[in-house]
């Protein structure tokens, strides 16, 4: 399955636990070992295989023991400002974003739901 921006998160989790499945047992690992070698609970890995919530951490060294870490650079490039953000700023890079400009306000304050 492709990964769009259409899917649901639950449908990405489950997508990439699968693939994490199939990595490591084209690797030849069970849970187990693979588990073993990443420093997680076999419970984790089964969790993060199932498309279910973990910490980031524990996906970092699951991904290590899968080789998996290189493709990192690929799905999360390092941001790099363009020439002219560079002249704007003086050579420095942008701290904090400033919101969109000419965003329209919202047509009515948000508010509770109070029934009153």
């Amino acid at each position: 399955m492709k990964l769009t921006s259409q899917l649901t998160d639950d449908a990405i989790l489950a997508e990439l636990g699968q693939r994490l499945a199939r990595r490591r047992i084209e690797l030849q690992l069970t849970q187990a070992e693979a588990a073993q070698q990443a420093g997680i609970g076999k419970r984790t890995l089964e969790r993060l295989e199932a498309g279910e919530s973990a910490q980031l951490s524990s996906l970092l060294r699951l991904l290590r023991v899968l080789e998996l870490v290189p493709q990192l650079d690929q799905a999360i490039p390092a941001a790099t400002p363009g020439p002219m953000e560079l002249l704007r700023h003086r050579g420095k890079m942008r701290q904090r974003a400033s919101g969109r400009r000419g965003a329209k306000p919202p047509e009515r304050p948000w508010t509770w739901d109070e029934k009153s």
